[in-house]
């Protein structure tokens, strides 16, 4: 595109592929294009993530143990690579995109992606004020500490949160990503044609689409399928991440129940019923909704509790996810907080045609993990 540039955003997830396309326009983004392929996809790595050399050595793979002991960090590499590469999905999910790309007529090879948050270690860490040389090692020792798994099959990044606390240590984000994970993702890409730019977590693109550059604490409230994740978002920058295992899909059974269609007929109607349906009652759904409010309100306090937090004053409440559109879910939440709770819209900052408004609104808390992707570069 000449002087144009265009940015692909691809979220990857256990319901499906949702892709973003941005366009560069005088400085500012444009939507170009976007698509959604739902299907239930298996995003984890049971197989490989579960085995470490170790294990390898022990199942006796001849291939890996003929290797001389000096080039064991080389052949660890080659030998988790031929593991992934065996892998059918690879083929499976690169065919999914090359048709989603086709079909919504995306014009880049350059993508940005993102990573599960829940196969991904995140913690923010306070160290003292050292050499900048030294960061890495001491992140790695600390990191080794929290985690199952051996610091050499993790990739790490460390990352500086721009307010730093007045004690002069210096406070990180770091995340820590199965690099196995990572080669799985890469190699979808690779057979799909692209070039991925950016492997990112979810919760850095949900920072970027549905906060920007709001310097508040607020927190996002991401209601998936199977899952409700919650990070605290604190100078635009993600710093707590926590999980619920409850969805939209435990909704739909109650809805389901209570007016005697099936699950899959409940997840399609409940987005269209108002809040004045007399099925919606929230005692209907308290034990999900419950557990929800208890899980906000723990996560601000834990968070509020740290010294380097205190003063501070959370302001707002982000819904987003697909299953947040269910009207119940924001009113409930919004009765039990006295601050603001809404469902975030990550097309604010995008520019796009008045006459699809409506469509965007419905699709946006669906994008918002895509969106976050492809605004990476503006």
């Amino acid at each position: 595109m000449s002087k144009e540039k265009s940015y692909l955003g691809v979220d990857i997830g256990a319901h499906g592929i949702k892709i973003v396309e941005l366009k560069n326009t005088k400085n500012r983004p444009q939507l170009w294009t976007y698509g959604i392929l739902e299907k239930k996809l298996d995003i984890h790595l049971q197989q490989t993530t579960e085995k470490n050399i170790d294990d390898l050595n022990k199942e006796n793979d001849s291939k890996y143990l003929e290797e001389p002991k000096e080039d064991k960090k080389k052949a660890e590499a080659h030998h988790l690579n031929d593991l992934i590469m065996k892998d059918t999905r690879i083929n499976e999910y690169a065919q999914m995109l090359k048709f989603i790309l086709k079909k919504a007529k995306v014009q880049t090879t350059h993508a940005s992606s993102s990573l599960p948050v829940s196969q991904v270690f995140h913690t923010v860490m306070n160290l003292p004020k050292v050499e900048e040389k030294m960061i890495s090692s001491i992140v790695r020792s600390e990191i080794a500490k929290m985690i199952p798994y051996s610091v050499d099959d993790m990739q790490i990044i460390p990352q500086k949160i721009t307010t730093t606390p007045d004690n002069g240590n210096i406070s990180l984000i770091v995340t820590a990503a199965p690099k196995m994970l990572i080669s799985f993702y890469s190699a979808i890409f690779q057979r799909a044609g692209l070039k991925l730019m950016e492997l990112e977590t979810e919760a850095f693109a949900l920072a970027r689409s549905l906060v920007g550059h709001d310097t508040t604490v607020s927190m996002v409230v991401d209601v998936g399928a199977e899952r409700t994740n919650f990070f605290i978002i604190d100078n635009a920058t993600p710093m707590t991440y926590r999980s619920l295992q409850i969805g939209g899909n435990d909704f739909d059974k109650i809805l389901a129940s209570s007016l005697g269609f099936s699950e899959d007929v409940a997840n399609k109607i409940k987005l269209s019923l108002s809040v004045d349906n007399p099925h919606l009652s929230s005692d209907l759904f308290i034990q999900i909704l419950d557990p929800i409010v208890k899980e906000i309100k723990y996560s601000f306090e834990l968070y509020l509790k740290q010294n380097v937090n205190i003063g501070k004053r959370p302001e707002k409440i982000i819904l987003t996810g697909g299953s947040s559109l269910f009207p119940i879910i924001k009113d409930y939440i919004a009765s039990q907080f006295e601050m603001k709770v809404f469902i975030g819209n990550p097309w604010a900052r995008v520019m796009h045609q008045d006459g699809i408004n409506k469509i965007l609104d419905n699709l946006g808390p669906r994008m918002s993990v895509a969106i976050g992707l492809a605004l990476r570069n503006f």
